[in-house]
């Protein structure tokens, strides 16, 4: 019976802890004051986005910025969906991680600008398995990359 009740007691306690750490919002302020969103208070994402067929090629640069969506990125909707959906888009592939051997082709990219209130200084390409495979993930980002001749 102690052991039932230490089991009902338990959860009980911890929601009435958890609750009265939680204080109004609006402590230590007027009743009617706002506060300031801080997502207006963040640096707007704007990414530069550079996309060569090949390394003798000329690039193709664009601007995107997302929420809301705009720059002159050709398919800008659908980059900051992508984006939206990776969980870490610009994150370095771990230079220890075992990867496939298969070529992807000569094409990279690279994207700098801002992501989330953090800077962005990305490379990305599709020499081998995971580069093709990160490529993939975010292929609306880099647009329609033209053949190499």
């Amino acid at each position: 019976m102690r052991y039932r009740m230490l089991l009902l007691a338990t959860p009980a306690l911890a929601a009435i802890l958890s609750s009265a750490a939680c204080g109004s919002e609006q402590a230590g302020g007027s009743a009617g004051a706002v506060r300031p969103s801080t997502a207006a208070a963040s640096p707007a994402e704007t990414l530069t986005v550079q996309v060569k067929a090949s390394p003798e090629a000329p690039a193709k640069r664009w601007t995107l910025t997302c929420d809301p969506v705009g720059g002159d990125h050709p398919k800008g909707a659908a980059a900051c969906a992508a984006l939206a959906k990776a969980a870490d888009p610009f994150k370095a592939l771990p230079k220890d991680r075992i990867c496939t051997k298969i070529y992807g082709g000569p094409e990279t990219a690279t994207v700098t600008g801002t992501w989330k209130g953090e800077p962005v200084d990305a490379r990305f390409a599709r020499a081998d398995g995971c580069q093709l495979s990160q490529w993939t993930e975010l292929k609306p980002l880099f647009g329609d990359v033209p053949p190499v001749r």
